[in-house]
């Protein structure tokens, strides 16, 4: 029997990709779509609710098919530390599953990974990223899930070194790590993590340029896990096994 999935935001460009993918393999099926003008009363029903709508809406999603005792895979950016935090009494209570992926790359993922392993050996770090113009939050949600998982690896060390922060050019301090947003045409994602020491540097970048490619592999795996989980888990690096794993 098919898990039966109701996909907020189906017709945006996440959306498109998460519903080829679903159509595609074996044992899920689409039991509705919802758009801008749907109650989320549609989504009952559903085995398992895959969101990919906008900030604003995600987390009345995720409240709705919580209550309704419906697992979630959120793949909408704008979830900090700070904002699973204020759900994730909800999800424990209900006794459902919540799985966040901010960016469904395999690339992406082991890129974060790799600043949280780098970030206690440089005294310096901050982070450049780029979405095309049309992106409506910022820092984007890959970045914010960066900036926290390295400033998590630095407890024993202590913040980044991050000098005249008060100074509005320097970037929104995301976890007192300074993160720098690019909004342009032409670009679909790209991350840069710059850190810093003496006498050397190490820059880690990720680049997505066809998204539906890079980001299929990282759908194929969250839906099951998806479908599967209990609890809030919080990141792609979480669901796939790279060897490593940062501290969450």
């Amino acid at each position: 029997m098919s898990t039966q999935i109701a996909l907020v935001g189906g017709n945006g460009k996440l959306g498109r990709v998460i519903r080829t993918v679903i159509d595609e393999l074996e044992g899920f099926e689409i039991h509705r779509v919802l758009g801008s003008s749907s109650e989320l009363s549609e989504l009952d029903g559903a085995d398992l609710v895959v969101d990919a709508s906008t900030p604003a809406v995600s987390v009345e999603v995720v409240r709705e098919a919580t209550e309704r005792g419906i697992n979630v895979l959120v793949g909408t950016s704008g979830w900090s530390q700070e904002r699973i935090a204020l759900v994730r009494p909800l999800v424990e209570e209900a006794g459902t599953g919540v799985v966040f992926v901010p960016n469904f790359s395999l690339g992406s993922a082991l890129g974060t990974v790799l600043a949280a392993v780098a970030a206690p050996f440089f005294a310096s770090a901050e982070v450049v990223e780029a979405h095309r113009d049309t992106k409506i939050d910022s820092p984007s949600g890959t970045a914010v899930r960066t900036a926290e998982l390295m400033a998590t690896a630095r407890t024993e060390q202590g913040p980044v070194s991050a000098p005249h922060v008060d100074q509005r050019a320097r970037g929104q301090q995301v976890a007192g790590i300074p993160v720098h947003s690019l909004r342009r045409p032409g670009v679909i994602a790209k991350q840069e993590v710059i850190l810093s020491g003496a006498g050397e540097s190490l820059s880690l970048v990720h680049d997505t340029v066809d998204p539906g490619a890079a980001y299929a592999p990282g759908i194929r795996l969250a839906l099951p896990y998806a479908r599967d989980a209990r609890g809030v888990v919080a990141g792609l690096e979480n669901i796939i096994d790279l060897g490593i794993r940062p501290r969450s």
